[in-house]
């Protein structure tokens, strides 16, 4: 078979598979690439040595069976047999769901999630969206210290593993979307400065050196990042890509990599004849991102709205420290305001940034799938010191709130894991580092980290220590005990509302319109017929409908539909969602 790679400042490169070693010859066609043929199969060990320096795993490597510090295998994708004929699911009407492999189950592997996903096509989840499965040193951690951006940890199961995965999920209906990190790699495990300029110090990022996008040596860098991600749709059938924090894709070419790499995207629908799509993240609040290019944008297709995220929290929580203070001062009229215009920086003065942020996002152009909506996610719950759960600051009543306006919202919904049934479990920050340097460096950094913001040093759980880990494992126990059943009910009911009803999922963003009451803490909005009120006080309130009749089509708490005069009465804590007709 063919090797190949690219190392443009080596005078000298080997192969080395299956115990034998081999010079590679410079590739006449394509400058600083090397290539040759050898004797290879599925399996076959191999690595390359630049200029004579120790055997390194191949960076587009397809698999790492020892860790990111060992040989690389060779994986013939054409060894697996498909089951599911599988024509797409598109993003529009659209229910995600986020899960970590290491924690959905206390077994940890992607073979142990696929038992599991018969209880996701039960609630209504259209699109299963798993954290990064890149290699990375140990084996339990997030998975954003990945390398290897073509291969599947290990411990999870590895390549073989995440086809069994997509395909019972596609055997299920439901789509896959795999979150990958293109602004940083490793550090631990990372050879890539060994073969070329894939990092440049032109730029900085909260990582170090940013990932060279327009440096001398960037088209290649860029096409590593572009294939890799095609890789993952083409290869393991995968339906869409979370891009992480591509605020940090530092770019100064004219043609941004975010445009690059959704062509590339669209293209590969187009041969495919199946819907693919990126959902950034992005804390720009720049609406050029999820612009279509033929209107001057970007074209990646959605992104996370952490606006929607902080103005719910804070109506909720009452939290007001770091980036939730200029939420906070009226988090009804955050609320609304990002209800109806998505961003709630658009502009405006951030007093966690020192400046104006953002810009506004045109309604008339931009459809309402293009943001994703959540009231938790795996930043949001375990970049928390404890690591602590909506379910465990809020009453059932509020959780039930948040889940109401989640999924009746203009967006995207997303779940994170264990949510529907109000998990009592934490999901804490982990590592598995095998460098006892890293591992204390990180352990302190954490420490220090939450410190500054009131707790105690003491009080932070030890990333290292595997009880953190474990106590982050969802307990299945849950869902068939109170209060957690009920809430999983709940869920269950409002996704199943936002099938039915075409106005739940209508990409009209304008039409969205917004009462509240900051006082009685109330706020309903419109969609279409629909109407979704929420009480988030915690004694009843009256909230004026007007005169057109409506039917309670869902209710956290037993309510009577409004009488002659238009007035719904609401418990405290409580949320409804009615049509009117």
């Amino acid at each position: 078979m063919q090797f190949e790679v690219w190392a443009p400042q080596a005078d000298r490169v080997t192969l080395e598979c299956d115990g034998v070693t081999r010079a590679l010859e410079r590739d006449t066609e394509r400058p600083g690439w090397w290539c040759a043929e050898a004797e290879a199969r599925d399996g076959s060990r191999y690595g390359f040595a630049v200029d004579d320096g120790p055997v390194l795993p191949d960076p587009r490597s397809r698999r790492q069976p020892d860790g990111p510090d060992g040989l690389s295998a060779v994986v013939d994708h054409g060894e697996y047999a498909w089951r599911t004929e599988w024509a797409g699911r598109p993003l529009p009407g659209a229910v995600l769901y986020e899960l970590h492999v290491g924690t959905y189950t206390r077994e940890g592997t992607l073979d142990a999630a696929a038992a599991r996903l018969d209880h996701l096509a039960a609630l209504g989840i259209t699109h299963v969206e798993l954290m990064p499965l890149c290699p990375f040193p140990g084996r339990h951690g997030w998975g954003y210290e990945g390398v290897s951006l073509w291969a599947v940890h290990e411990p999870y199961g590895g390549p073989a593993a995440l086809k069994r995965f997509v395909d019972r999920a596609h055997e299920l209906g439901l789509g896959v979307v795999l979150d990958v990190v293109h602004n940083h790699l490793g550090p631990s495990g990372n050879y890539l400065p060994a073969f070329g300029p894939y990092f440049t110090d032109t730029h900085h990022t909260p990582w170090g050196v940013a990932v060279n996008l327009d440096a001398p040596g960037s088209d290649e860098v860029r096409a590593y990042l572009v294939d890799s991600a095609l890789a993952w749709l083409r290869d393991y059938r995968i339906d869409g890509l979370r891009l992480d924090a591509v605020h940090a894709l530092v770019d100064t070419r004219a043609c941004h990599f975010l445009e690059e790499l959704s062509t590339a995207v669209d293209d590969l629908a187009a041969d495919l004849e199946r819907p693919l799509f990126l959902i950034a993240e992005s804390d720009l609040n720049d609406p050029r991102i999820i612009t279509p290019r033929a209107e001057g944008g970007l074209g990646v297709h959605a992104q996370w709205n952490d606006d929607f995220h902080h103005a719910l929290h804070t109506a909720l929580t009452g939290e007001s420290q770091g980036y939730y203070a200029d939420f906070a001062r009226d988090p009804f009229a955050a609320l609304a305001k990002t209800l109806t215009r998505g961003y709630f920086h658009d502009g405006t003065w951030s007093s966690f940034r020192g400046r104006g942020h953002g810009r506004p996002l045109d309604r008339s152009r931009t459809a309402a799938h293009r943001l994703t909506g959540y009231s938790q996610t795996h930043d949001q719950v375990g970049n928390r010191a404890q690591g602590d759960r909506l379910a465990s600051l809020v009453s059932p009543g509020l959780a039930a709130c948040a889940a109401t306006l989640t999924l009746t919202a203009p967006f995207t919904p997303m779940l994170f894991m264990g949510e529907e049934w109000a998990a009592g479990t934490p999901w804490q920050f982990f590592t598995d580092h095998t460098d006892p340097e890293l591992a204390e460096a990180v352990r302190n950094g954490r420490r220090r980290e939450f410190a500054a913001h009131g707790w105690k040093e003491e009080d932070v759980p030890d990333p290292q220590d595997p009880a953190t880990r474990e106590r982050s494992c969802l307990d299945w126990s849950e869902p068939e005990r109170e209060p957690h059943a009920r809430v999983l009910d709940w869920y269950r009911r409002l996704i199943a509302l936002r099938a039915e009803q075409p106005d739940l999922t209508d990409p009209d963003l304008a039409d969205t319109r917004v009462a509240y009451d900051r006082e009685a803490r109330w706020l309903a909005f419109r969609r279409g017929d629909i109407r979704v009120v929420v009480n988030l006080g915690a004694g009843p309130a009256a909230i004026p409908l007007g005169g057109r009749p409506a039917r309670v089509l869902a209710a956290w708490e037993p309510v009577q539909a409004p009488g002659a005069d238009g007035v719904l009465r609401v418990p405290g804590e409580s949320s409804v969602v009615l049509v009117q007709e």
